[in-house]
Order: structure tokens, then sequence, then C-alpha cells
């Protein structure tokens, strides 16, 4: 019998690998910033479509179970959408929009849940041999607007990158001092122990390759603290080879090594420090609002970062599952360009 949603005390598709993903039709609605406009929020997951897709899935699938793992500030449930369950098979963790106003990610994650709710034989095959973890929106308040400071220096005064104590969720991993980040630990890190985790993230549409004024289609990185241990590094390498060769594969245009810090306060580095989870940050261009008028995501990019999000979840579970990723090639890191500016993470 399916099992129904649980709650603890902590209190349309796109064509790709012959499988059908439904995507929505983002219409601009904001300002034209040089072909730049915002995206009309309105037709993308709200918390509370969020919500009622997540249970409708979990109502109709025998393979998801849905989970609230805690709340946010605003008291919202966190969930986490979770496939397979068998301690011999590793597991592997999605995380996004721990930035609010980074929202394309999540829509790629509520896609990618849908998929893995097929029962079609290529997702059986990956969910018989790796189980699924999908944290869609940590920062459900920042997303929603419902935040105790002013958002007028934001573009539309919709989402914000920080929670609603005006906290940045991916600084917040070592102290955690908010619900969303103690919740994301206690409930979900160490509850279920993931072998990898992929952060998934955006960053400014203006992005340069090294020295070039070619721009990039996202970002890619490591953890890069010099204590993790050389075997979670390693993992995490190759994790960030088999999404490469996936988004590149299909013409997406070109990833980057992105440019960030070594901090644990960072996810991609506490985690695996604390926990030796293999670790990869994927920064996908663009965000829905932002102070700064560069930065606010191309109405003509909506569709295919989204698609892109779907294919790299796809290739890293995919990887993982049928042991393909042991073969990942590592030396690529070594000469991936840096990106240039405009970072978010």
């Amino acid at each position: 019998m399916k099992q129904k949603l649980m709650k603890i005390s902590v209190s349309g598709m796109l064509v790709f690998s012959g499988l059908a993903l439904t995507t929505p039709v983002l219409a601009a609605n904001g300002p034209d910033y040089n072909g730049n406009e915002t995206i009309k929020n309105e037709r993308l997951h709200d918390y509370e479509e969020m919500t009622s897709f997540l249970e409708h899935l979990d109502q109709k699938s025998e393979a998801l179970e849905l989970e609230v793992y805690g709340q946010s500030v605003k008291g919202r449930d966190l969930y986490l959408a979770k496939f397979g369950n068998n301690e011999d098979n590793p597991t592997i963790l999605y995380l996004t929009q721990q930035h609010g106003n980074e929202t394309l990610t999540t829509e790629g994650a509520l896609q990618f849940i849908k998929h893995l709710t097929s029962n079609s034989k290529n997702v059986r095959e990956i969910l018989d041999n790796v189980n699924i973890l999908v944290v869609p929106r940590l920062n459900v308040d920042g997303a929603e607007g419902d935040v105790d400071f002013s958002l007028d220096d934001y573009v539309s005064g919709t989402h914000t990158r920080y929670n609603a104590n005006e906290v940045d969720l991916n600084r917040d991993h070592v102290d955690r001092t908010q619900p969303e980040t103690q919740a994301f630990h206690e409930e979900v890190i160490q509850k279920y122990n993931p072998d990898y985790l992929i952060d998934l993230h955006h960053q400014g549409t203006q992005t340069t390759l090294g020295d070039t004024d070619e721009l990039v289609s996202g970002s890619i990185l490591h953890p890069t603290n010099p204590d993790v241990d050389p075997e979670v590094l390693e993992d995490s390498k190759k994790l960030g080879k088999v999404l490469y060769d996936a988004i590149e594969s299909r013409g997406f245009g070109t990833l980057s090594k992105y440019n960030g810090g070594t901090a644990t306060t960072i996810g991609r580095n506490g985690l695996a420090v604390e926990y030796g989870i293999s670790t990869l940050l994927f920064e996908m261009r663009g965000m829905a609002d932002h102070y700064y008028e560069p930065y606010v995501l191309g109405q003509k990019s909506n569709g295919y970062l989204i698609k892109q999000a779907v294919i790299g979840l796809e290739a890293t579970a995919k990887a993982i599952a049928d042991g393909s990723i042991e073969e990942a090639d590592t030396s690529f890191w070594d000469d991936l360009p840096r990106s240039t500016s405009n970072r978010s993470e």
C-alpha cells in the first residue's frame, strides 16, 4: 500500500533520453534590460503549487515517498522526495534553491521528480541501484518574498537570496543558526547519510570564460577546502565529469570552473569536510530577481535551463546506478577554464 506523507517532529515534459518531460511555458512580465526580462513568476510553482505538485505525485506513485523534515522561519513545511531505501545502494542528494531568487533549479528538480515516478524501464533500472533524495527549495520563505526586511532593492520584489531572517543559508552550514539549515543537517544529511550531493544554483547572465568574452551557460565546482578527504574530492570530481559531459554533449553551451571560495560555511565545502560527502556545485545562468540588472534571467533561456537541469540530474543518477561514474576521467578539471565575474554561490 502507498505510504502517506510523513511529518516528523522537527517542526508538462521536454523530450530527452526517449522520455517526455513537461516544462511550463514562461512569459516575461518585468522590465526589459537589453533583452533580459524578468520571468513571469506566476507561471512558476509558488509554494502552494509546489506542495500540491509533490503531494499529487506522492499519492499516485509507489516509488516516491514524500517527507516533511522540518519547517522554515515562517512555519512552511520543508519537503524531501525519497526514491529507494536500499542500504546497500549508494545515495545521491539533490538540493535546490538555498537562495530564493534562483528559481529554475527547483523547476528542474520538480520535473526530475515527476520523471522518477513514471515507472519506465529506464527509471526502474536506476532506482534498483541508487537511492535518490531531492530537497526542492530549501529557502521557501525567500522564494515567496515572505521576509522580515525590505525587498525594495529587488527587481520585482518577489524573491530574495536570503531567508526570512536575512541570512544566506549557503553560509550557515557550520553554525546552523536557521531552522532550515538545522533541519537539513539533522533530518536529511545525518539521517540518510548521502554519498553524493549536487547543490544547484544560478549565477549572473554575463559570466564569461577565463580571459575571453565568451559567455558561459553555467559553472561547476568540487569542494575546495584543504581538509576534504582525497577520496571524497576525487569522487566529487568524477561527479562533475559526468554532469559536464551530459551538458556539453547536448549543446547547451560551455560550462566553466566556478571561481568559488574554500570556507566550510559553504555547503559544498562544509558537507564534504564534516560528513565525507562527495559534493558538486552546479550554477546555471541567470536569476529571477536581483538588484543588479544584468543578473536578471533572460526570458528566452528559461526552457533550456530547466531542460539542462533535468538532463544533468538524470545523467548523474544513472552513472552512479550503473557504476560508470567510476570510469570518469577527472583530469578534465585541470584544463577547465575558470569563470570570471557575476558570482552567486
